[in-house]
């Protein structure tokens, strides 16, 4: 069967500069095995699915699927996702604002100046991170234990470490190793500066260590960090892609309530049907 297909670059407004994600419009009628298998063909680090909701208060259902497994929440999916819909005729049940049904539940989506920001999930784990474990990331980092200025557990699902070096310089010269567990790395950049840190997110993919070019997850745990020790002040832009030749742009704001939401601009840069 023929099916709409889009491929999406997130965080982006520049194509091929962010992050591609590959959305099969239509997903109804598949199976886990059959999407699972597409998803390892396009080798992209997601593929989503677009379903129809299950519950009232969704707009409509994703699925989310890396070469190799199934994710209940990931961050540029979500935006990504979330602009192949409207883009396909999706119309919201409330103005202004979207709600993906997924595998860790309703998330909320904002529409504004052109672009997309989805609200922060919860951290599953946060607080200190082992010394054991610290001197591992240091080692596989490449770097002293005395280069790392703080260290926590930032996971909202896909097990980051949150770690913070001295500036973005620091950041961009890390060529690790073979990391123990997803670290994101962040530095700050001088005030006044376009961006206000450098992020990099670093996990092990087949036995080996793979860098994401930019993270929505990931962003969206070190903005819950980084706001709530007082190191960044919202809102604020982070860059993140710059040592694989991208140009991610992330911006995170904050709320009257709170929440964290994590926002940035989507372009479209394949359209077409797909054999599925």
């Amino acid at each position: 069967m023929m099916r709409a297909f889009t491929q999406v670059d997130v965080f982006t407004d520049v194509p091929y500069r962010g992050n591609a994600l590959a959305v099969v419009v239509d997903g109804e009628g598949l199976n886990t095995e059959e999407m699972q298998r597409f998803a390892a063909w396009t080798n992209l680090s997601e593929t989503t699915f677009l379903l129809p909701p299950g519950t009232p208060e969704a707009d409509y259902r994703v699925r989310i699927f890396t070469p190799s497994t199934e994710l209940p929440f990931a961050g540029h999916p979500t935006l990504g996702s979330c602009h192949a819909w409207l883009e396909a005729g999706g119309v919201p049940l409330r103005e202004g604002e979207i709600v993906q049904e997924c595998g860790a539940g309703l998330v909320r989506v904002r529409r504004a100046d052109g672009s997309l920001a989805f609200q922060a999930p919860p951290l599953v784990r946060s607080g200190p991170v082992d010394e054991p474990l610290v001197a591992r990331i240091a080692e596989a980092l490449g770097i002293g234990r005395g280069d790392i200025v703080d260290v926590e557990w930032a996971d909202n699902g896909p097990g980051w470490v949150a770690v913070l070096l001295a500036d973005a310089d620091a950041v961009l010269a890390l060529r690790p190793g073979t990391v123990p567990c997803g670290v994101g790395v962040a530095g700050p950049y001088p005030e006044g500066a376009e961006c206000a840190y450098e992020v990099r997110a670093f996990f092990t993919l087949q036995g080996a260590t793979a860098e994401d070019p930019v993270t929505g997850s990931l962003n969206a745990s070190l903005a819950q960090w980084l706001l709530r020790t007082g190191r960044a002040k919202a809102p604020y832009v982070a860059s993140q892609g710059t040592a694989l030749g991208r140009s991610g742009r992330v911006h995170l704001s904050a709320d009257a309530e709170g929440d964290v939401w994590v926002g940035g601009s989507v372009v479209t840069c394949v359209t077409g049907r797909v054999e599925l």
